[in-house]
């Protein structure tokens, strides 16, 4: 493994932020994410940061825990695959990437950071904005704000002048690709993007080649902005692990999907949320972007080909997108409305999954979250009603554990 982060070998002196793990008994209907398993009247026991009872019933009398009668739904936390932590939701992404200090910057992450955790998300898969998610880590760690864990890839890397060269990392040539990830990798990031495309392609495969390697070498999962069917394929040919936003697929392309196990972040949100007026507005989205985006939600042929892929076995993932114009950091629900809608995952539960289950699996980090089992972290949440019904009642959060602490409890009525 790389060597850790400067920042790791600090002294914290106070945590700001941190609380003790809860010790409490969770009583309500269980989203267990063991297969299709949901245990209508169960519990789930929360210890030293840790999952220490899932099952039928009351459980853990006598145990000394508090009890909590959620009335409600308990389910594993919710990971948000693709988001930006330090962007707003503007409709000028470059302005503010460019005119924004990062003081502000900071301040936002923040701001964003706490609307995840009334949300319920528990993990945030950060993409970058210049390099925002480094700090934003580091103050979660040491305890200076109360935040989801964080998967950061630092600065997302660019050919120069390539796709969104304002907000990210630019290099030319192999050996400026490598100083590129090794840079990210020194700064703590947890896994390499890099921006593959946008109306063509991007890199040559000399650089490619070399981002993959230096990657690899690293130990750590590089992922690719690739939203069409050439670019999806040569991120595949060259050993990339992940795909953000996919798009039009031939069924080689698929099939290579397939043959490497590599999962799609979907990311609907940005043509869904922009394609409401009462929404777009807001955000000074042009009336020309609302009607295009409304055109790209009706014509479902657009997405054909990531429902081939679902339909292939391609593991499909999560993601918002947050903070790109109009979607803000939170917002879960119109995602997972029209990943069912499109048919990349069959109904509610399975949209859950994505974002608990599937999420963790792709992150590599199933051994410790994503469903609901004795022995793995405490990352619970806690809805009103049933979102298995009706997905809506995600947007009514009770509770959000981290590591089994209690980050966020909506204040009683």
């Amino acid at each position: 493994m790389p060597e850790a982060p400067a920042w790791k070998f600090q002294t914290v002196l106070q945590d700001l932020a941190q609380k003790e793990p809860a010790s409490v008994t969770l009583r309500g209907r269980v989203i267990t994410g063991v297969g299709d398993e949901v245990i209508e009247d169960g519990h789930v026991s929360l210890e030293g940061g840790r999952i220490v009872a899932v099952g039928e019933g009351g459980g853990g009398r006598g145990d000394g825990r508090a009890v909590v009668a959620t009335g409600g739904t308990i389910m594993a936390g919710l990971v948000n695959s693709h988001a930006h932590l330090a962007w707003d939701g503007i409709h000028d992404l470059a302005a503010q990437s460019l005119s924004d200090a990062p003081e502000i910057g900071a301040y936002k992450a923040a701001s964003n950071m706490l609307a995840c955790l009334r949300a319920g998300i528990t993990t945030v898969r950060d993409l970058g904005m210049n390099r925002s998610g480094v700090f934003a880590k580091q103050a979660v760690e040491q305890g200076v704000v109360a935040g989801p864990r964080l998967l950061i890839c630092a600065e997302a890397i660019v050919q120069t002048g390539g796709h969104t060269y304002w907000c990210c990392r630019e290099a030319t040539g192999a050996d400026e690709m490598r100083r590129a990830v090794r840079d990210q990798v020194k700064a703590g990031a947890d896994l390499i993007k890099i921006m593959m495309c946008h109306d063509l392609l991007e890199f040559t495969d000399e650089e490619l080649h070399a981002i993959v390697d230096e990657t690899h070498r690293s130990g750590l999962p590089v992922t690719a902005h690739a939203t069409f069917d050439a670019a999806i394929a040569r991120a595949v040919d060259f050993g990339v692990d992940t795909v953000e936003h996919g798009g039009s697929m031939s069924d080689e392309t698929i099939a290579k999907l397939v043959a490497g196990s590599v999962p799609i972040i979907t990311t609907f949100s940005p043509v869904v949320i922009q394609s409401k007026p009462e929404i777009a507005r807001k955000y000074n989205i042009p009336e020309w972007k609302i009607r295009e985006r409304q055109r790209m939600v009706a014509d479902r042929g657009r997405y054909d080909g990531l429902l081939r892929a679902a339909r292939a076995g391609v593991r499909i993932v999560f993601g918002t997108d947050a903070g790109s114009p109009a979607v803000r950091h939170g917002v879960v629900v119109p995602e997972m409305e029209f990943m069912i809608e499109v048919g990349v995952v069959a109904d509610s539960h399975a949209a859950i999954m994505s974002a608990t289950r599937e999420a963790a699996v792709m992150n590599r980090m199933d051994d410790r979250i994503g469903t609901l089992e004795a022995g793995k972290e405490g990352d619970v949440i806690v809805v009103d009603g049933n979102p298995l019904n009706d997905l809506r009642d995600l947007e009514r959060v009770r509770m959000t554990f981290v590591r089994g602490c209690c980050l966020y409890a909506r204040p009683a009525a």
